[in-house]
């Protein structure tokens, strides 16, 4: 596994490059237009060009579009649409190896559990050491454990996934929120009133 890691950094690297995954996303885009119209990906090409199309005409609707501008708006949706789902694909990809790895491990199918074992051994001990370093020598390391790490009851330290949702969803939210009134007050983009403007015209859609 170590020597698998390795081999693959490398390609890690120049797959995390945002100009390599520009292109990536310009060539699927490319690939998309390609494809026969009556066909899967001709048919996810046209849905696709109409969600950037009504995109760009909200956008049109909230200010002033010329030529270049409009140009430019389109290919940004563009990238960004097929980028966020590249995203979406590559989550989902990286929880179903998560399980199978997971499946393998609990099973020892070709025994790989010891492998899988070893490696999350190392990412464990390398997250519990900042932990246990400032752990007070008076405090038993069972006690200390308990306290903060994993309670004797064998119930996580952190709260429920949905709370940890709604935290963050409200915190993001109000962050935005004090990013774009900052923005409207000084800065000479009107940005609520575009947003406030784009909500009529959704409403009035």
């Amino acid at each position: 596994m170590g020597i698998i890691k390795q081999m693959a950094a490398p390609i890690r690297a120049i797959v995390r490059f945002p100009l390599f995954q520009l292109v990536i996303v310009v060539v699927i885009i490319l690939f998309l237009q390609a494809a026969d119209p009556a066909s899967a990906l001709g048919r996810l090409f046209t849905g696709l060009d109409k969600l950037v199309s009504n995109s760009v005409d909200l956008c049109a609707a909230l200010f002033n579009i010329r030529s270049f501008t409009k140009s430019w708006i389109n290919f940004s949706f563009w990238v960004g649409y097929v980028y966020l789902a590249c995203l979406l694909i590559l989550a989902l990809l990286r929880v179903l190896i998560r399980l199978v790895v997971d499946l393998a491990g609990r099973s020892n199918a070709f025994g790989l559990r010891n492998a899988i074992a070893r490696e999350r051994g190392i990412a464990a001990y390398r997250a519990w050491e900042p932990f246990e370093r400032i752990r007070p020598p008076h405090i038993p390391q069972p006690e200390w454990e308990e306290r903060f790490a994993w309670p004797a009851d064998n119930r996580p330290p952190y709260p429920p996934l949905a709370h940890r949702i709604l935290t963050g969803l409200l915190v993001n939210i109000a962050v935005i929120a004090a990013i774009l009134i900052l923005l409207q007050v000084f800065t000479p983009f009107p940005v609520v009133t575009w947003l406030a403007a784009l909500l009529k015209t959704l409403i009035g859609h």
